[in-house]
Order: structure tokens, then sequence, then C-alpha cells
């Protein structure tokens, strides 16, 4: 199953510099992890604010939000999620 799945991060400006460094270093290798596995499609930075767009491939809405809540930086996130179907003019579509 594909979503796409906007995320919107809000890091305290107050959290301890070194504290932030570990979280965003932590929440990059996740992100590659998730990506390198397949899970994680496409990943898009949005331009002019701290939020990305992504797509995500896996079997259900469970797992979706399992893999969601393992993400660093989580607790921080506004996160907006589309299940995605096959439009019928794709060129993927066509026999």
């Amino acid at each position: 199953m594909l979503f796409h799945v906007k995320m919107d991060v809000a890091v305290p400006r107050d959290l301890d510099p070194a504290e932030r460094e570990t979280l965003l270093a932590t929440e990059k290798a996740r992100a590659l992890e998730l990506q390198r596995a397949g899970t994680w499609v496409h990943l898009w930075r949005v331009v002019g604010q701290y939020s990305n767009i992504s797509i995500f491939d896996v079997g259900s809405t469970d797992e979706l939000h399992e893999i969601l809540w393992t993400l660093p930086l989580f607790p921080f996130m506004k996160i907006q999620v589309t299940p995605l179907a096959q439009h019928p003019s794709d060129l993927a579509a066509q026999p």
C-alpha cells in the first residue's frame, strides 16, 4: 500500500544543542534505514519549511503507524497521511 505522508517538524528552539544534534543524526539514520529497506520510497523537502513530503510503501495502515512512531522526531511532528491508489490514466496502468 502506498501512502503520501507530509511531516511538519517543530523542534523546540530551546532544546539543548547537543541533544538537538543527536536527535537529528538519529532521525537521519532511521530515515536512511527505511529507505534502504524500500519502505520509505521517496523523500522530498518542502522549500522554505521544516517539512517533507514522503511516499511510504507498507503492508497496512498499522504498519505505517508503527513506523512513524519509530521516528526520533515523531514527538515534534504534525503528520498528515493520505492513502494512494493507482489512477486509471497512469501510464503504468495501461496494458
